[in-house]
């Protein structure tokens, strides 16, 4: 009887670490795909609000998980304006003030240049890969594809900024096409939306990012990739602080 126990409990042990395993493996892909093993990506973040819009151009560089740098390019006011991750570390180049800022964990939730964006949203200090345990819970179809639903609960030891995140990936392509981000009450605080699908830069990513606020009608923030180079080759000294004012 005690052998037959061991056993089952074995089993179900066995199937519990395998499910999640191939739930990170697929978060793993899908970020993969999303930046490659590195990248150079032009994007427009448009906020809409009831009552106006404004517009932003953005480039970005970025290095696997580690490494990336973020420079606003318009309108005038802010352009200049770059966001660099080095390994856990976030700086901010300010060009009115001609500093660069070393940006506290407890920055990260805070609105990304009046966006529905976080900072670490797009600055990405912290990792959707190692700081959350995975699970699928389920799967769906969104934009004519079949998805996983995968939840993500954070580890104990991770400073990140949401108490949960619901992912929905694509079964084929590996594409993040939504995305819901809870606080620690367990009540929806942001949904991305992800859609115009097509090739960019030799892959098939979904070219627009819509980031709604759960209760605010008629508001929200949208990203839309206008080009994309990957797998250039950067040397980690691309991304320092020294290297800041260079990018363009």
């Amino acid at each position: 009887m005690l052998k037959t126990t061991l056993f089952c409990s074995m089993l179900f042990f066995s199937a519990f670490t395998s499910d999640d395993q191939k739930a990170r493996e697929i978060v793993t892909k899908a970020e993969t795909n999303m930046r490659g093993l590195s990248s150079i990506m032009e994007m427009t973040i448009q906020i809409i609000r009831p009552t106006w819009t404004r517009s932003m151009s953005v480039k970005t560089w970025s290095k696997g998980e580690q490494y990336s740098l973020m420079l606003v390019t318009a309108p005038a006011k802010d352009a200049g304006t770059l966001f660099l991750k080095r390994v856990r570390e976030i700086w901010n180049w300010v060009p009115s003030i001609e500093r660069v800022v070393k940006l506290p964990p407890s920055m990260m939730a805070q609105s990304f240049m009046g966006t529905d964006f976080t900072n670490d949203d797009l600055v990405k200090a912290s990792s959707r890969i190692d700081d959350y345990a995975h699970k699928i819970t389920g799967d769906t179809i969104l934009e004519e594809r079949k998805c996983w639903k995968i939840e993500m609960i954070p580890l104990p030891e991770a400073a990140v900024v949401w108490s949960k995140v619901n992912m929905w990936i694509d079964q084929k392509d590996y594409l993040e096409l939504r995305i819901e981000f809870f606080d620690e009450d367990n009540k929806l605080v942001n949904s991305l939306q992800c859609s115009d699908i097509k090739t960019i830069g030799g892959r098939i990513l979904p070219c627009k990012m819509e980031m709604i606020p759960a209760g605010k009608k008629g508001q929200k923030t949208v990203i839309t990739y206008n080009s994309a180079l990957f797998n250039t080759t950067f040397s980690d000294d691309f991304f320092t602080t020294q290297n800041m004012k260079k990018a363009k």
